[in-house]
Parts: structure tokens; sequence; C-alpha cells
């Protein structure tokens, strides 16, 4: 892959540097080309489960590649001993990607890893990716906000760091807004019993979209009383989002994205839109 230089482009990645590079949701072309740019510079690619094969084999064939990928229960590596890793790398004089699905700071931990890499006086890029939520979406055919559904729109999670799903229920059960709930798949009916009780009509369009943007993704849509059962059926499985709020009603009429294992079949896509088809990712959270 040729990585064109743009006009007033920053110099590429350098010695004893980390860049935090966000490799976006699963679609290999949804890279920067910042991110792109970099991991063909590094000496060392540092990367998760989130991170498409394809974007790792941008980096020089000499680079290391070194997999640190979590899932729930699951993990290769601690977060602390991955906050180590970079240090020690860097203060090699590396030059060190660590590419993280999505975003690196939303969900994505990127600040934590910051933080220690600062404090050990390591010079740190961040490189935004698109996360899950906006590139899943519109993958979906669900705009996030819209003039007549959607004034505003929450990220949250369904994994916290303590185990209790302790969220704010009231203000994520407020109406006119679109919810988008990360690693909530293990506790959707929880998340659906709870926005039902603290507000939302248990009629309130839902759906969950495993493995958004590659050829893999399959959506599944309903409302939050009978969500959790349709998903269940279909065997929706990590890495899924949930998306909850009137947008979601849109997907029959606006779904462009034709992967080859749909659940709902989508419309045929608009006159005029590609339809993309690209490579499946690794395993994801």
């Amino acid at each position: 892959m040729s990585v064109p230089v743009m006009p007033g482009a920053r110099a590429g990645a350098q010695p004893g540097h980390v860049y935090l590079v966000g490799a976006g949701p699963g679609d290999p072309e949804l890279l920067t080309l910042r991110g792109a740019r970099l991991v063909g510079g590094a000496d060392v690619v540092v990367f998760d489960n989130l991170v498409s094969p394809a974007i790792v084999a941008l980096a020089p064939a000499a680079a290391e590649r070194i997999y640190v990928g979590k899932k729930a229960a699951d993990h290769t590596l601690p977060q602390d001993e991955i906050n180590r890793l970079l240090v020690t790398l860097a203060q090699a004089g590396k030059r060190v990607v660590r590419l993280k699905g999505g975003d690196p700071f939303i969900f994505g931990r990127g600040g934590e890893e910051m933080e220690v890499l600062v404090e050990a006086g390591i010079t740190v890029e961040v490189v935004p990716g698109v996360t899950a939520a906006a590139g899943i979406a519109a993958y979906a055919g669900i705009p996030l906000t819209h003039r007549d559904h959607a004034q505003s729109v929450i990220f949250t999670t369904g994994f916290l760091k303590n185990g209790a799903l302790d969220l704010d229920w009231p203000m994520l059960a407020r109406p006119g807004q679109t919810l988008v709930i990360y690693m909530g798949i293990s506790r959707l009916a929880e998340i659906c019993e709870q926005l039902i009780a603290h507000g939302l009509q248990a009629d309130t369009p839902a759906g969950v979209i495993e493995r958004g943007t590659t050829d893999a993704q399959r959506v599944v849509t309903a409302d939050l009383a009978t969500l959790t059962e349709r998903a269940q059926a279909a065997g929706i499985r990590p890495p899924a989002l949930t998306v909850v709020g009137g947008v979601v009603g849109l997907y029959p009429r606006l779904a462009w994205f034709a992967p080859q294992n749909a659940v709902d079949t989508p419309h045929p896509p608009h006159a005029g839109c590609a339809v993309v088809h690209p490579a499946t990712p690794d395993d994801q959270r």
C-alpha cells in the first residue's frame, strides 16, 4: 500500500517515541493516512485483537510485531505489563507504534498508557482513529444524530473495571438522544431492563451490530423489550455494538453495506453508492 505524503505532513516515526494510533473499527481502509505512514516506518508494532491483520501487514518486514490482545477474562498481557513494555521499547530507542482498535482515547485505554509513558519521560503522539460508534453505525446505515430523532449522542461502556454495571441510568434513558454501548453484549438483558425501568419506552428501537464494517458484519434490530431475545436467537457474540434510539428505526431504509453474512437483509444500495467488502479483521473485544 502506497501512502501519499500530504502537503504540510509531519515527520514519520522517530526513534524513542511511542505513537498511539487508532486503527479504526475493522475495515483496514478506515485507517488514517497519518496512521498508515507511521506503521510503515515503525521498528515495533504493538497491537491488540481489535486491529485488522491488513493494517499490521503495513509494517516493514523487519519490524517486530507484538500481539497484546485482550478479551474478557483472557488477557495476553495485563495492562500494567503492556504499559511497561511500551516504556522499555521506547527507552531502547525504538520507533514504537501502539495500534489500538477504534480510537485510542475512546474506550481504548490510551489515556492510561499515555499517563505512564509521559511519567517515564517518553515522547508520545496520539493519532485519532474512527471510533466504533461512528464507523460501525455508519456501515449499518444508522445515523447517530438526526434532527427528527436524536439531538445528542452518548457513548458508554457495558463493561466496567469493577465488574458492576453501575451506570447513570436516568441520564442514559433520556428521550431524544442516541445511546451507543460498547462491550455490552454479555450484559444486554440487564442493560435493556434498566433502560426501560428508568424511563425509556419498551418499544424504543434498538439494535446490535456484530463485527461492524467487515464482511462478517451482522445486524439485528428490534425494540428494547425484545432485543435480547432476538440477539440470542441470532447467536450474536462479541465484538458487537449496541445502539438504542429512534435513529435505529432508519436502518431498513438506509442500510447500504452488503456483507456476506447479514442477519437482517438490508435493502439494495441506493443508486450511485459503492458496496465495499473489506477483509475480516482479527478477533475483537
